[in-house]
């Protein structure tokens, strides 16, 4: 096992090792097209930036064949998922076709699908969207949230997680 400091010379699947040991939440982001279709993928690079003026964030791959819908759109919704929501995670994880014939989703009242059951519920106005890297960071003014009880999914080491109990 290597110990040290980050010299900025870790080959890429270094780095990556490193950073999965970062436990991180689950989400589904979603927004309409222009076409008024619903696009959405799962996220877990997602986090809250500030609660005055209300901010969240997250970043997709310059890659996505989803990026210009969410350049596009200048609205999203972060969903946050469930440990009963783990096959859900993986559809929209993959390249399924109709990945919201899945979960029950509905129109948000800010213009993003919503899905019925998660979490926590983020709908957000995009208020900047700025490539960093191979990624394209978008955040958002949250417009409207919701939250309810329940265990967490949770991603840590490329792998899904269950929480203990608290501490």
């Amino acid at each position: 096992m290597s110990r040290g400091p980050f010299d900025g010379t870790a080959a890429p699947p270094t780095l990556r090792s490193a950073l999965g040991r970062f436990a991180t939440g689950v989400t589904i982001v979603t927004c309409y097209d222009a076409d008024g279709e619903s696009v959405g993928l799962t996220v877990n690079s997602f986090t809250a930036l500030s609660l005055d003026p209300p901010l969240v964030l997250w970043a997709l791959r310059v890659e996505s064949p989803s990026l210009a819908s969410f350049e596009s759109a200048g609205r999203f919704a972060v969903n946050v998922l469930g440990e009963q929501q783990l096959e859900l995670s993986r559809r929209f994880a993959s390249t399924a076709p109709h990945k919201f014939a899945a979960g029950r989703w509905s129109a948000g009242r800010f213009g993003a699908p919503v899905l019925a059951g998660a979490l926590a519920v983020f709908e957000c106005a995009t208020t900047s969207a700025q490539r960093q890297g191979d990624h394209v960071v978008f955040v958002g003014e949250v417009l409207h949230s919701t939250a309810h009880a329940g265990p967490p999914l949770v991603f840590q080491s490329g792998r899904y997680r269950s929480l203990g109990e608290p501490l």
